[in-house]
């Protein structure tokens, strides 16, 4: 007798053989949206902020801008990221076919539904985004309990970022104090955490073993990582709930101070021969930098808090998605782990943009030319990713191509 688990193997083998190549595992159409979404939603708030049209959505222009950075291009980038992890940390085939284009078509009308809401109403909007968000929770809860595995951490991290949405958007209308953008960048910065733990000194201890290095390898996670992680989840919970203390501001330094003893702990000079590795150290070290230049804000110093805010959004997260686009993309496709100059370029543009974003922040120049210059530099970083890489994703993988 065929059991219901063997049932819905065979049918997810068979999505995955009928399914075209972009539709055969989360990463490709998220990592194809969320590049593509980047560009564009930068583009239309660049436009707007010069005056050249007037966007047709409910939300203030800046505050639509800070929603879509974090919901419509991370979150893609998370999706992505969850839907092609979770398989390989439960070893169940992925989504796969109908059901993941119906989950990124979901996405994606959520993304338009907000841009028009002046139109079609915020409520729609919102029902769509935060309804994605939730299915996407849904979903990777059940597959890691189908699994019986303990990744429930990563899970709980999505549930967080689906509640931070939909406390954006009643902060917005004035239902509670306007901390939900707050609340989603604490949720990446400690998915970020979790996720570079493991991954950042996993790739650097197989890059110097390959070179031929045996001293001081870099360890898994133990329990000053843990204490690492927990630190940086508490100061930034006080940072939403007490933003303006200045106790919030030391809390702020300490943690960045930790982050960066963990950071040194797993030895990215070591990498400066593999650009896919090293990009990663370079994404995680917005991390201290962040916290120190938020905690410094808070704690009296004359520094803009925008600058904090900038290294851990423009900084960590899109360095550390990009880093994660790129390595998956080559990995999962059959391709050598090998940094392109196409792809060093890519890196170099994401890095110049958030130092330059963060620099206009803290008054280093004129605010709007540095800008409009560190958004081209951000929108080229994509653009590249997009030239390089789609084709990659919109094709099987190699080995398929050979056969």
């Amino acid at each position: 007798m065929i059991t219901r688990g063997e049932q819905m193997l065979a049918l997810r083998k068979r999505r995955m053989a009928e399914a075209p190549p972009v539709l055969r595992g989360g990463f490709r159409p998220f990592f194809l949206g969320a590049a593509l979404w980047g560009v564009l939603a930068l583009s239309l708030w660049l436009c707007s902020l010069a005056g050249v049209f007037h966007l047709p959505t409910a939300l203030e222009p800046v505050k639509w801008h800070r929603h879509e950075m974090l919901f419509g291009f991370v979150g893609a980038a998370v999706a992505g990221f969850l839907l092609t992890a979770i398989p390989n940390w439960t070893g169940r085939l992925p989504i796969a076919g109908k059901p993941l284009l119906a989950l990124f078509v979901w996405w994606l009308c959520a993304r338009a539904a907000l841009l028009t809401s002046a139109l079609v109403g915020l409520p729609l909007a919102a029902t769509l985004d935060v309804g994605f968000f939730a299915v996407l929770t849904g979903v990777g809860t059940r597959e890691v309990f189908a699994a019986k595995k303990s990744n429930f951490a990563i899970v709980a991290m999505a549930l967080f970022f689906t509640l931070a949405n939909a406390a954006d958007y009643a902060g917005n209308v004035g239902v509670i104090p306007d901390v939900g953008w707050q609340a989603a960048i604490a949720v990446i910065i400690v998915l970020i955490s979790i996720i570079g733990g493991r991954i950042i000194p996993s790739f650097t201890r197989n890059w110097m073993t390959i070179q031929g290095e045996r001293a001081r390898l870099p360890r898994q996670p133990g329990a000053l990582d843990l204490l690492v992680i927990a630190a940086t989840a508490i100061c930034l919970l006080f940072w939403i709930a007490f933003p303006k203390n200045t106790l919030t501001g030391g809390m702020l330094i300490l943690a960045a101070a930790l982050q960066l003893i963990r950071l040194c702990r797993w030895g990215g000079t070591r990498t400066l021969n593999d650009p896919l590795v090293l990009i990663m150290h370079v994404g995680y070290l917005w991390i201290p930098v962040g916290l120190l230049l938020l905690g410094l804000s808070l704690a009296g110093f004359p520094i803009n808090s925008s600058g904090g805010i900038h290294a851990l959004t423009a900084g960590a997260m899109t360095t550390m998605i990009l880093a994660v686009m790129t390595r998956a993309t080559l990995g999962h496709t059959g391709r050598p782990l090998t940094a392109s100059a196409g792809t060093v370029v890519l890196y170099i543009c994401v890095t110049l943009a958030a130092l330059i974003r963060v620099g206009a922040s803290l008054g280093l120049g004129p605010y709007l030319a540095m800008l409009e210059i560190s958004g081209v530099a951000w929108a080229t970083s994509l653009v590249l990713f997009l030239i390089i890489y789609a084709p990659m994703l919109w094709h099987p993988r190699v080995e398929q191509e050979e056969a």
